[in-house]
């Protein structure tokens, strides 16, 4: 053996000995627990490349806007599946209509013009509380209680992860784009009316700001149209008391929920001008509210309906239009007619 393999063989060992040495003592054993740390292991796994770590995107390729979970995009479908289903099912019959009765005590008119009706349908009503939601849907014929979708505001109901869920869960809502019109919202409500799901939507696109209410859109009009279903126009009464717009706190009231006779479109008729037979509607049963059937009825065939936005004027003077809180007295029949109060 040569002079020099005998010193690369002595400095080797020289080596060994060192490294026993440093394990051995307590400042080694510590360094090797700490790179052996789940910590330090990931932050070397995370320095390393592709296909170790996730591949970099190429600074010469354009990077793709992710994919938006919120909005009109929110996926609502778990919430009609059937464990979803049931509990909502579950609230809605044992929580909102106790309540719907004890706060709002609910007068419920034309129902016999749903008896022969098949689903789906579209129901389409006047806006001006955040009661009018559960108010609507407990007053609704079991039939149609379980199986009803709300058409909800995109912007407001599906802006937060937590409200979209809430919402998706308990009204079954689903995202409506209010402000313009959006093919996946259109798509989606006439998805769900092809699956047997009846649609509650309120044309005004929102709640009104002083109790008069705001000009219908067209997304019921149009729905029915492409559909084939027809449209239930519904007037609520009362509502605003409860929960009205700007304010907080609820207040107990009477309220009347009255369904009009089932609306389809004509033929050769525009979305535009079944829009305003709608509204029209609508318009008759609010001019009911406050007056009697027959009057109602006689100023709709005359074409002098009172409209349902108000007479034009100062704020202060609409405010003065407004009936006042909604009171009833008993008729010699038995059945309870609203009476108007100034």
């Amino acid at each position: 053996m040569t002079e020099r393999t005998r010193s690369s063989n002595a400095l080797r060992a020289t080596r060994a000995v060192r490294t026993d040495a440093a394990l051995g003592s307590a400042g080694g054993r510590g360094k090797v627990l700490r790179r052996l740390r789940p910590s330090a292991i990931t932050s070397r796994v995370g320095r390393q490349k592709f296909p170790l770590a996730a591949p970099s995107w190429p600074a010469s390729v354009p990077r793709p806007a992710p994919t938006p979970e919120l909005g009109v995009y929110y996926d609502t479908a778990w919430a009609r599946r059937y464990p979803a289903r049931l509990a909502r099912a579950m609230v809605l019959d044992n929580v909102t209509r106790p309540l719907a009765r004890v706060i709002a005590s609910p007068l419920i008119r034309g129902g016999e013009a749903l008896a022969g009706l098949e689903a789906p349908v579209i129901f389409a009503a006047n806006h001006a509380s955040h009661a009018d939601t559960p108010l609507l849907l407990s007053c609704l014929p079991l039939r149609f209680r379980h199986r009803t979708v709300v058409a909800a505001a995109a912007d407001y109901f599906f802006d937060r992860r937590w409200k979209a869920d809430a919402w998706s869960l308990l009204l079954a809502a689903i995202p409506i784009e209010r402000t313009k019109v959006n093919r996946r919202s259109a798509d989606l409500a006439a998805e769900l009316l092809g699956d047997d799901w009846n649609l509650l939507i309120f044309p005004e696109g929102g709640r009104s700001p002083d109790g008069w209410a705001q000009d219908f859109r067209g997304g019921a009009a149009y729905l029915a149209a492409r559909t084939g279903r027809p449209v239930v126009p519904v007037h609520l009464d009362g509502t605003r008391h409860i929960l009205p717009k700007g304010q907080r706190g609820v207040r107990r009231t009477r309220t009347t929920i009255t369904f009009g006779t089932p609306l389809w479109p004509e033929e050769g008729e525009d979305a535009r001008r079944f829009g305003a037979r709608i509204e029209a509607a609508v318009a008759t049963m609010a001019n009911e509210a406050g007056s009697d059937w027959w009057t109602a009825r006689k100023q709709a065939a005359a074409g002098v309906t009172p409209s349902l936005q108000g007479p034009d004027g100062a704020a202060w003077r609409r405010s003065w239009m407004l009936s006042a809180a909604p009171d009833r007295r008993d008729t010699d029949d038995g059945v309870e007619w609203p009476r108007k109060t100034h």
